[in-house]
């Protein structure tokens, strides 16, 4: 049994500024509510509120019930931690805890009796505590994911397995977990369409209460018995599933403009009527107690309404995301691969694409795309001097065989999936566009304020990169690729954190793009925009399809 409430909660930026306030709701036990939202509206922050990860500045959040996270980003290229760490950081606090004291006792074992009879009470504690049980999970988990047993893998690096492999090995472990409650944010990120539809099933058939974060419509229509909507500041509940959502928010937008109106209406006529008895009152003292009356009632009406409830809302704002990706004219021929072949991934294939192809590249986790758009991205098999954008040049090297050879005056600009861009951290998004560096030139401060406010990322010019939600990220990173004189786009699941506004937004950029478009994605809508498909087999075979295949099968 378990449960999480959210009654008024609040929260305010390092700023000052309020993110949301008076957000109220329920998950009830065993519910399934999907938390929907712009990009930036709060979504992640009322997670981590949940989690206790963060105080509400207003309000309170009650909860039963074991609970379980899933965070938005597992790991990274440079995450130093092994499976065996992601593992136990997903398990119960009293694993998690005598996991730690475990680990620690067995790096410092000598032949010494202390650390023997220490290693020892460990090795109790682990068991005491559920360690041995939480074993076959991890190696359940593991066989599942990698197809090896855990103590083949629990080594190995997180920043070894694909962003899919990450999020599916937690996915495992939290629902099969003993926690009541699970938290996950953009849990179909980085998977598969096969593993979006275990997903999806997963989550149907699960006792526990799950809140959870997506932009994925499908998720969402197969997934959500309620939504929760964070946006304009507040947040208001969908009784009902994702099918009826936007309906319903277009039918109480209305409703928002309709009592907006009769509120302007009705505080029209008493100021007029204040102002028929002051006028009245100038040349009779009789009137002066009336026009005290009328102004009492028009203070009355300021402060509580017409129904008690104050001054109606305004109708939130629609989003309006403005990508102006340029590119420019190139060879014929972008792109030629002759038996090309990426170590341990694919056997050796041809592939031709030519000025304006868009190009989904699609195939199961773990199946070379990531390493082949990392490989174009670096300049392919033999770059052309110039040619190769510094942070395309910084990314690791990709062992192949063969040749990946881009054309005349093809610049490649690299989205990726994971955002990783250490040169970004630390620093505000207006000193960013402002300094510039290898790709860019800078911009004066009113020029970067009004690209930032073309994204909708002017709120954040003074908000450092690593603060953005996921969605803020990516759009950032969209925008730098417009400024970078980018001719080839080499987009990672670029719609993977975006909300629908912005990947709508996206699409139309690349509609009107003057380049090539190579994407890696698992998105099924975003997949109609594109004419080309190239299919990464798991059987490591590569080869080009008529139509979207979401398997190898």
């Amino acid at each position: 049994m378990g449960h999480i409430e959210a009654m008024s909660v609040g929260h305010r930026l390092p700023d000052g500024r309020t993110l949301f306030s008076d957000v109220s709701f329920r998950v009830g036990d065993g519910a399934k509510i999907a938390l929907v939202g712009p990009n930036g509206a709060g979504k992640t922050t009322l997670l981590r509120m949940i989690a206790g990860d963060l105080a509400p500045a207003a309000g309170s959040i009650a909860r039963s019930g074991g609970l379980g996270v899933m965070h938005q980003f597992i790991g990274s290229i440079a995450d130093d931690r092994t499976l065996a760490d992601l593992a136990l950081s997903l398990a119960p606090p009293a694993v998690r805890a005598a996991g730690l004291r475990l680990g620690a006792a067995e790096r410092a074992l000598d032949d010494g009796e202390r650390s023997q009879l220490r290693y020892a009470d460990a090795l109790a504690d682990w068991g005491e505590a559920g360690g041995y049980a939480a074993e076959v999970e991890f190696d359940t988990a593991a066989v599942a994911v990698l197809g090896l047993p855990w103590a083949q893998v629990s080594g190995r690096p997180v920043a070894t397995l694909s962003g899919g492999e990450q999020k599916r090995f937690a996915l495992e472990l939290l629902l099969r977990g003993p926690d009541e409650v699970l938290l996950l944010d953009e849990p179909d990120n980085f998977l598969d369409v096969p593993g979006k539809r275990w997903l999806e099933g997963r989550i149907q058939e699960s006792a526990k209460s799950v809140l959870f974060v997506s932009h994925d419509r499908e998720l969402l229509a197969r997934t959500a018995q309620r939504v929760v909507t964070v946006e304009a500041g507040s947040a208001w509940v969908h009784p009902a599933g994702f099918a009826s959502w936007h309906d319903a928010r277009v039918a109480r937008h209305d409703r928002i403009d309709e009592d907006r109106r009769r509120w302007e209406e009705e505080r029209a006529k008493l100021e007029r009527l204040v102002a028929f008895y002051r006028a009245k009152a100038a040349s009779n003292d009789d009137m002066a107690s009336r026009l005290q009356a009328a102004r009492t009632r028009l203070a009355r009406f300021l402060e509580s309404g017409r129904d008690g409830k104050g001054k109606p809302p305004d109708k939130p704002r629609d989003q309006n995301v403005r990508m102006q990706l340029g590119g420019g004219r190139t060879g014929k021929r972008a792109l030629v691969c002759e038996q090309l072949e990426l170590d341990g991934l694919t056997y050796p294939f041809d592939l031709e694409v030519w000025f304006g192809d868009r190009v989904a590249v699609l195939g199961a986790n773990g199946s070379g795309k990531s390493h082949f758009l990392r490989l174009l991205a670096r300049g392919g098999s033999d770059p052309e001097p110039g040619a190769v954008p510094a942070s395309g040049a910084a990314l690791s090297a990709v062992r192949h065989t063969g040749v990946a050879r881009l054309g005349a005056r093809v610049r490649p600009g690299h989205f990726s999936q994971t955002h990783d861009r250490p040169e970004l951290t630390g620093r505000t998004l207006l000193d960013v566009l402002v300094s510039g560096d290898a790709d860019r030139s800078g911009r004066t401060r009113g020029a970067a304020m009004k690209a930032l406010d073309r994204y909708e990322l002017a709120a954040q010019a003074e908000q450092r990169f690593e603060t953005l939600s996921g969605g803020q990220q990516a759009r950032l990173l969209i925008l730098l690729l417009e400024l970078c004189g980018a001719t080839m786009l080499l987009l990672d699941e670029p719609t993977d954190n975006l909300d629908l506004a912005s990947a709508e937004a996206l699409e139309q950029a690349l509609g009107a793009f003057e380049g090539t478009v190579l994407a890696v994605t698992h998105d099924r809508w975003f997949t109609r925009g594109f004419d080309r498909f190239v299919l990464f087999a798991g059987d490591g075979d590569v080869r080009e399809t008529d139509e979207p295949v979401w398997s190898a099968g």
